[in-house]
């Protein structure tokens, strides 16, 4: 009987040790995933509310970026409490393409009447800007696909305001607000 009890022992001894490590195991399972949905979490809100790097990519926006692509900061609380301003720089959805992603200033909010200037296509003409829409122009007057093309582009269609250029490092800094002369008509 001993020798029974003394077996049954050693295997309930061995089994109750698998289950403090199986049992520490899946503690630990629990334990990390909790942690990375956290930061997985807080990753999400910053992305989704706060700042996230973009490229500005092509001609539509010379002098100001890089034709080969400089990379912003953008923030978003911006846009979301609609705190843009005449002259900001804005990433939004292309109204040709939501697909794609323009980098435009604001030149005109709702209610504004923008003035545009000639071009080799068209004479200078006015535009109200009706209510819940923007008025973006690349500061590429010549090269930009612009508003001056698609219209006034709908509030919703804003995703952030760039506000520092990252890269190139030489060039960092903060992105003015400001409304430049088109290039190749001077401002009078």
């Amino acid at each position: 009987m001993s020798a029974w009890f003394g077996s049954a022992f050693r295997q309930g001894a061995a089994a109750f040790r698998r289950q403090i490590v199986v049992g520490d195991f899946w503690s630990d399972v629990r334990h990390f995933s909790s942690v990375f949905i956290q930061i997985g979490a807080v990753i999400h809100i910053i992305r989704k509310y706060g700042v996230e790097p973009t490229a500005c990519v092509g001609a539509s926006m010379l002098p100001t970026f890089n034709m080969r692509g400089d990379i912003l900061l953008q923030e978003y609380p911006s846009v979301y409490q609609e705190r843009i301003r005449v002259g900001d720089v804005v990433i939004s959805k292309s109204p040709m393409n939501p697909r794609h992603v323009v980098c435009k200033r604001v030149l005109g909010l709702s209610g504004d009447v923008v003035h545009v200037s000639r071009t080799a296509q068209h004479a200078a003409y006015s535009v109200r800007v009706p209510e819940g829409h923007v008025w973006l122009q690349g500061d590429n007057t010549l090269n930009s696909t612009d508003s001056r093309k698609y219209g006034p582009v709908p509030y919703a269609l804003l995703l952030g305001r760039a506000f520092f250029k990252v890269w190139p490092p030489a060039q960092a800094g903060w992105i003015e607000n400001k409304i430049p002369s088109p290039i190749g008509f001077p401002r009078p």
